[in-house]
């Protein structure tokens, strides 16, 4: 009993040290899960803690747990239309780099270490994936921001590398321990871990998002939970099919994290803090794992297969595998600077120790070492890459408050927070002069640290945060009067536009000024006025006009006045 009190004792402390250490992660820029490694260090056999660790099982199956909750949490964040302009580089960095990484680490081993081709290509194969918690965590915990597709290619690499690491790792163990047949065997066994681990994670997502919309539960607190069972599910039922358990979470994540859900925002904060405490306990008890004295013995050829890994195989890897998607020579330099290694090889590198393969404690030291090399030089120079190789972008201004709608059931609307800028449309006006369409109304304006009541005669200044309730499929329109002048927004093909609804109130002038039509009409006319002007006495819901490519409908009249327009616009060509 004692035992187990001061087990809890233990953990308890090493995970307040853990996240104290994350405040000193930022002041000194030593990325933070570095530091919970050498938190565990320092408490381990031969540190001050003196905790005697070496079981290579739990390290395993903790870690396996880990990386499982992180990837889900990173599945959940990963936005489809982000994916979709990141999917085919960030795929082909995650199979085709992933060998040719593997490939060039093996040859570096041969040399520096003298080794055989195959335990060679086991090293190689364990170092070959980048990290999703290492890349997560410099994204998201230090603020970086770089161009979306630079970004989304890094994140979605990440996530999706994992299985393929993890299949060379378990094809190399098999043909050395001689399981496996290099014929047929490989790609069998290739095939079975990708297209299972893919339809696993795709059912579960798809079942679990399903359920969390239609299934009313008696608490808030359970949605968290259920769709964090998913996670588990998914990795579960892939793994014992043979396949890999996780791309199956990553997909399930994706899914869920893409559907529209009660209680969403409580749904990503839990999943937020489960994954924090997932990274904080895999690299303290990895941290645990590891013995100073031997990373020293192996530190002088284990720094060298750190450089080859960084300086030679990760940029030859990206360099292949990009050149054909239209990057450019400093966007490929700082995706290969982004390749982190963290706490995915030392995983992986517990796999040979676990079947008995010979030369393991060596293998396993290594690995660390490359590791901790990694995630200490590229995560910490990664934010001083991006400003040099002119790719950085001013951070996103956070408001000092959030907004959203809590309920047990899906709702059909959205709340959006827009910052506004210099050249915002709606920068300099009052809210009752925006063309805002039927169905989107301001919820709340924050300017500062204060929380404004949004009135009609509310002004909008630059820097507000404007905070927008609106009905799904709106967004591109408030996105053009929200966003900066310039842009404009994305431009909408409007064949697509079934019909966009407007206001009676709304002026003919901020019509054409925040949405780019033109209307053969005086401009200081409201919509109600042009369509009683212009339909005259047969005046009725239904009734339409037509202005060259703008068509205008009566939707709604109350009170003899027309209070809901609906506008479409009849050709085929793009608002501008």
């Amino acid at each position: 009993m004692f035992f187990v009190d001061r087990l809890i004792l233990v953990t308890g402390i090493l995970l307040v040290v853990g996240i104290a250490s994350s405040r000193l992660s930022s002041r000194v820029g030593l990325p933070v899960l570095v530091l919970f490694l050498l938190v565990g260090m320092l408490a381990g056999s031969e540190g001050v803690g003196g905790i005697a660790f070496e079981n290579y099982g739990v390290a395993h199956g903790v870690g396996t747990i880990a990386l499982a909750v992180i990837l889900f949490d990173g599945g959940l964040r990963t936005d489809l239309a982000t994916f979709r302009i990141a999917l085919a580089p960030a795929l082909t960095l995650s199979t085709v780099g992933v060998l040719v990484t593997a490939g060039v680490v093996a040859g570096a081993a041969m040399f520096l270490f003298d080794l055989p081709f195959l335990p060679a290509l086991l090293l190689g194969s364990i170092v070959s994936s980048t990290d999703a918690a290492a890349v997560f965590a410099v994204f998201r915990a230090r603020g970086m921001r770089v161009r979306q597709r630079i970004a989304a290619t890094l994140e979605i690499e990440s996530g999706s590398n994992d299985p393929m690491a993890v299949f060379l790792t378990i094809a190399c163990l098999e043909l050395i321990l001689g399981r496996l047949d290099l014929g047929l065997g490989v790609p069998l066994l290739f095939l079975r871990q990708m297209v299972f681990g893919a339809a696993v994670g795709y059912i579960v997502g798809w079942t679990v998002s399903r359920a969390v919309e239609r299934v009313q539960l008696d608490a808030a607190g359970l949605y968290p939970v259920l769709s964090g069972a998913s996670a588990f599910v998914a990795y579960g039922a892939a793994a014992s099919l043979g396949g890999s358990g996780f791309l199956a979470v990553y997909i399930a994540g994706m899914i869920v994290g893409n559907r529209r859900l009660p209680f969403q925002r409580g749904i990503r904060l839990f999943h937020d803090g489960l994954a924090w405490l997932a990274q904080i306990a895999m690299f303290v008890l990895l941290g645990l794992l590891s013995f100073p004295s031997r990373l020293l013995a192996v530190a002088g050829p284990a720094v060298l297969l750190a450089l080859a890994s960084m300086f030679v195989a990760r940029p030859l890897a990206v360099w292949v595998c990009l050149a054909g998607f239209r990057f450019a020579n400093r966007e490929m330099a700082f995706i290969a600077w982004g390749g982190l290694k963290g706490a995915v090889p030392i995983v992986l590198a517990t796999y040979p120790l676990l079947l008995g393969a010979e030369g393991t404690d060596t293998l396993f030291d290594v690995v660390f070492f490359v590791a901790l090399v990694s995630a200490a030089t590229q995560g910490w120079t990664l934010p001083a890459a991006a400003r040099l190789l002119r790719l950085s972008l001013p951070p996103a201004p956070e408001p000092p408050v959030t907004l959203e709608i809590t309920s047990l059931r899906s709702v059909d609307s959205d709340i959006i927070e827009y910052t506004l800028g210099p050249h915002s449309r709606a920068a300099g006006r009052r809210i009752r002069q925006l063309a805002l369409p039927e169905g989107a109304v301001i919820a709340m304006v924050v300017r500062g640290h204060d929380v404004m009541p949004p009135r009609g005669s509310t002004a909008l200044l630059s820097h507000d945060h404007v905070f927008v309730l609106v009905r799904p499929g709106l967004r591109r329109f408030l996105d053009r009067v929200f966003g900066e002048g310039e842009a404009g927004g994305a431009s909408a093909s409007v064949m697509d536009l079934t019909e966009f609804p407007l206001r009676g109130a709304t002026r003919v002038s901020d019509l054409q000024e925040f949405y780019g039509v033109t209307l053969d009409a005086s401009e200081e006319l409201t919509l109600d006025e042009l369509l009683r002007a212009r339909v005259g006495d047969g005046l009725a819901e239904g009734a339409t006009i037509q202005l060259g490519t703008i068509e205008l409908r009566v939707r709604e009249i109350v009170d003899g006045q027309v209070e809901t327009v609906g506008l479409r616009i009849v050709v085929d060509e793009e608002i501008t």
